[in-house]
């Protein structure tokens, strides 16, 4: 939930007891349920109000795509590292395919290069 594990949730749990009180602390919890529900429901409102306005095209938008870093991840970087894996070598002078040197052959040395 929310990346938080239970050990962190039994730390908040310690807190809320030691700073609300024990008396207090059920009056809280649910003011902040009810602060959640609200909170859900607008959203949701505004992601049916959003599909709405824009039509039935959009009628299977997801809002977490409208997020710049998703829509990154989602359209730029998911597959780069399928291009070489999934590609065939077809051409032993092919320079995305490494060649090994023979033994006792020294490696090109560009002086330029360093």
């Amino acid at each position: 939930m929310f990346g938080i594990g239970p050990l962190e949730l039994a730390v908040i749990a310690i807190v809320a007891i030691l700073v609300f009180g024990p008396d207090r602390l059920p009056e809280f919890a649910r003011t902040a349920g009810k602060l959640l529900r609200q909170v859900r429901q607008m959203v949701n409102n505004a992601q049916n109000d959003l599909r709405e306005e824009l039509g039935p095209e959009f009628a299977d938008l997801d809002v977490r795509d409208l997020n710049p870093r998703s829509f990154v991840r989602k359209h730029l970087l998911d597959g780069i590292d399928d291009d070489f894996d999934d590609k065939p070598v077809s051409n032993s002078n092919d320079m995305m395919t490494p060649q090994r040197l023979p033994a006792g052959v020294r490696a090109p040395f560009d002086p330029e290069a360093t």
